[in-house]
């Protein structure tokens, strides 16, 4: 039964899912390595659950309850009496390993211990621990709170125990749960990617402008956003690293990364965050 769960990660991805998992009346620590980031994970809550006040979502007495229910933390000791850890760091596979061999050695035997990455090997991360049976994938999308896909991914050696207790939990969470087995970019991303590549070819071969390509994708395709509207959103070097997890895991030419992507990510022209990408933010 899991009631008690830590958040490795306080950033956009981990505070959204602590979030989620406060809003289903489970008790939450939200952790960083640094004090600052753990805080400013906290009032991104605290400023979306007083946004869902204001839409009439949430009470401000459900409002108390939730942000009661999670508390910060520093360090990861504090995972040893939790029945669930979910990693949200860096999508760097050394850092996964390095926080997972530290979680193995840390939490009870019965904790189970899931990664948030959109495209590196579940079975890898898992081969780090002594309880390989009991590391999953969990994949939320991008902003939390609102996206309701989750993707779980088995890796090799994943039981149906963990399995079947994580899809479970995913469905408590108000989220609809996707299975996946462990290659490379999984089930979204190995779909979503190649797509933004070749958007991103189609401007660099000079077949159409950016503005255009995302036009085509809304208003031929019904897309709710362009690719590359959405590529900036995600963050051009992201793209550009799950381009190349996938061209490495599978050896296709199909995966190689357009030119002009890697140029934008040398650029530092990175999308909304660095205010540069395919179109410009304030």
């Amino acid at each position: 039964m899991i009631k008690k769960v830590l958040v490795v990660g306080a950033g956009q991805m981990g505070a959204g899912i602590a979030q989620v998992c406060a809003q289903t009346g489970l008790s939450v620590l939200l952790h960083d390595q640094r004090e600052e980031a753990v805080q400013k994970g906290l009032q991104s809550i605290e400023k979306l659950l007083s946004r869902a006040i204001e839409k009439g979502r949430v009470s401000k007495e459900e409002k108390i309850s939730i942000q009661d229910r999670l508390a910060p933390s520093i360090s990861l000791q504090d995972a040893e009496n939790c029945d669930l850890v979910i990693e949200a760091v860096v999508e760097k596979m050394e850092v996964k390993k390095a926080v997972f061999r530290e979680l193995d050695a840390i939490t009870p035997k019965h904790t189970i211990l899931a990664t948030n990455t959109s495209s590196l090997a579940i079975t890898e991360i898992a081969a780090a621990t002594n309880r390989p049976n009991q590391v999953i994938g969990m994949h939320f999308m991008n902003p939390v709170p609102v996206m309701k896909l989750v993707e779980i991914i088995r890796g090799l050696q994943t039981n149906d125990e963990t399995y079947n207790q994580i899809e479970e939990l995913t469905k408590k969470l108000g989220k609809v749960p996707v299975s996946a087995e462990d290659y490379p970019g999984f089930v979204s991303n190995r779909i979503l990617m190649p797509m933004i590549n070749e958007a991103i070819f189609t401007v660099y071969e000079g077949v159409a402008t950016v503005e255009d390509v995302d036009t085509s994708m809304k208003l031929g395709m019904n897309h709710p956003m362009g690719p590359l509207t959405l590529a900036d959103f995600i963050g051009l070097d992201t793209c550009l690293y799950i381009m190349e997890v996938l061209h490495e895991g599978f050896a296709d030419s199909k995966y190689r990364p357009c030119p002009l992507l890697k140029q934008y990510v040398q650029a530092g022209w990175l999308g909304k965050k660095s205010g540069r990408g395919f179109y410009q933010y304030e």
